[in-house]
């Protein structure tokens, strides 16, 4: 059994869901410590708690410690993960419901039903744009399509959109199990061929989004940036808005958002997540900092080497790269001058 110090780096929830996901991809018995440490609130939350019965759900998995707060977890597969048709719902996780991030789980579950025979639906239940976790866009437009280079064929399709406090998203996932990854070389981005974005609302009015739109449009433009940003009305339980911007470049792509919060104008919203992918152009390298960290996994699962350029070496990133080391599946190499992660199986 790999015992895994949840206090490690950054000491969040990465931690647990890239083990989560190893131990189902590898079948090798797992103890988590210290979970969430470094956290205000330690141990399991509910999109965590979720994500440990959903990583368990797809390979029958033996689970010790799955309740909230638990800051000592023991996972044992039982077999392969399986492809399938699953559910799983984060309000379920705590009474009075959760607005827990349903992508958080989807990148738990994803690389095991990636890497199985057979195709698979799955139905995330709960927040789909909340702080402190990549928004359901960027996973649609960002994520996804990096990691197909890579082999990961999947696709999502967002039914109903859910904020933070209240939740009440809903998210289809569509996956085909391929039974391998290849390596990805990503070093030079190539030009900019366009940004693209949506300015969406639910349940409020639609000069909202409009406004959104078109101060990002108006800023974009201003640097020079060819920019079309869509507003948007759509269906949602509560009251929610937000801006969520695509940087397609020629080889890559860089995904970027703010959230809307009482109190905050419009205008604000779009200038934030516009100030975010404008430093980020400046940089000049292909990978956006969250990517960077994302990418860890399926490369390291990937049947030969890669190599990526990020724009800044995070504590996710570095974290990560020591979660996978203690599963000895490849060996990872971070040039923080160059920015630089190398990634080569073992």
């Amino acid at each position: 059994m790999i015992t895994i110090d949840g206090s490690y780096g950054e000491g969040g929830g990465q931690v647990l869901r890239t083990s989560l996901s190893l131990a189902a991809i590898t079948g090798q018995p797992l103890r988590l410590e210290k979970i969430r440490a470094g956290r205000p609130k330690p141990g399991l939350a509910a999109q965590h708690l979720t994500s440990v019965r959903a990583a368990a759900a797809v390979c029958q998995a033996q689970i010790r410690g799955d309740a909230l707060g638990s800051t000592t977890l023991e996972f044992i597969p039982n077999r392969a993960a399986q492809a399938g048709r699953y559910t799983f719902d984060v309000t379920e996780a705590r009474e009075g419901g959760s607005a827990g991030a349903v992508t958080l789980i989807l990148q738990t579950i994803l690389l095991p039903l990636a890497l199985s025979k057979g195709d698979s639906v799955v139905i995330l239940k709960g927040g789909t744009h909340v702080p402190w976790s990549p928004p359901v866009t960027y996973i649609e437009q960002v994520y996804l399509p990096i990691v197909k280079q890579l082999g990961v064929q999947a696709e999502v399709d967002l039914r109903a959109w859910g904020w933070y406090p209240t939740g009440g998203g809903e998210v289809e996932l569509r996956v085909k199990g391929s039974g391998t990854l290849r390596g990805i070389q990503l070093l030079e981005r190539g030009n900019l061929q366009q940004v693209r974005g949506l300015a969406v609302v639910t349940e409020l009015p639609s000069h909202i989004p409009q406004r959104m739109a078109s101060r990002a449009e108006s800023l974009l433009h201003q640097e020079h940036l060819k920019a079309q940003v869509k507003p948007l009305r759509e269906r949602g339980r509560t009251p929610g808005a937000g801006i969520f911007l695509t940087a397609e470049y020629e080889f890559s792509r860089a995904g970027f958002n703010a959230l809307g919060r009482q109190g905050l104008p419009a205008e604000r919203v779009a200038e934030i997540a516009v100030q975010e992918l404008l430093e980020f152009h400046a940089k000049g390298a292909p990978v956006d900092k969250h990517l960077g960290d994302q990418l860890l996994l399926p490369t390291a699962l990937a049947g030969d080497a890669s190599q990526y350029r990020v724009t800044e070496i995070t504590e996710h990133l570095t974290t990560n790269a020591w979660v996978i080391s203690q599963f000895g599946l490849a060996a990872i190499e971070i040039d923080p001058k160059e920015g630089i992660v190398s990634v080569a199986p073992n």
